[in-house]
């Protein structure tokens, strides 16, 4: 494989990566809060279920990347549309970690050292879950937080249903 070529490639993923921080937040602000909270609202509402309905949004967060990886590398071989494929799937790995593992405690495990960046996107995060309806919610991304989230203290919501 030619440098120039992973080199491209790499930048496309990234920036794909990059753009969909963008989709997620406009989707979660006007999909998710919007004609789909029949699915989201399970999000917002505590519960002991292993899933909610919500986890149908990872289901269709996945279609272009699969369908991407299957197409570009199957039927008409394209090393820049798997670029984009991979960026979707990095995004969706980063998004599993932190959000479903991190901040909604799905699986029993938080990094030890939590960089400013982490408790800034943890406690947008859980002032987005302050709300338990469809309405008045705010902090709508997922691996980006402005500045104003950042806490004076932070502090772990420890049991998941905390987080909800």
């Amino acid at each position: 494989m030619d440098l120039k070529l992973i080199l491209f490639c790499s930048m496309i993923s990234i920036g794909t990566f990059l753009f969909w921080e963008f989709v997620a937040w406009f989707t979660h602000k006007y999909i998710m809060h919007g004609i789909l909270w029949v699915w989201h609202k399970s999000h917002h509402t505590v519960h002991d279920h292993t899933l909610e309905k919500n986890d149908w949004f990872a289901v269709v967060f996945s279609i272009p990347s699969i369908g991407i990886f299957y197409y570009f590398s199957l039927v008409n071989y394209n090393p820049y549309m798997l670029a984009v494929g991979f960026g979707i799937f990095c995004y969706g790995l980063f998004y599993l970690v932190f959000h479903d593992i991190i901040v909604h405690q799905r699986m029993k495990w938080r990094p030890e050292k939590k960089s400013k960046y982490l408790q800034r996107m943890i406690h947008a995060h859980y002032i987005h879950h302050a709300k338990h309806t469809k309405k008045g919610c705010e902090a709508f991304g997922f691996l980006y937080a402005p500045k104003k989230y950042e806490p004076k203290k932070f502090t772990h919501k420890v049991k998941r249903q905390e987080t909800q």
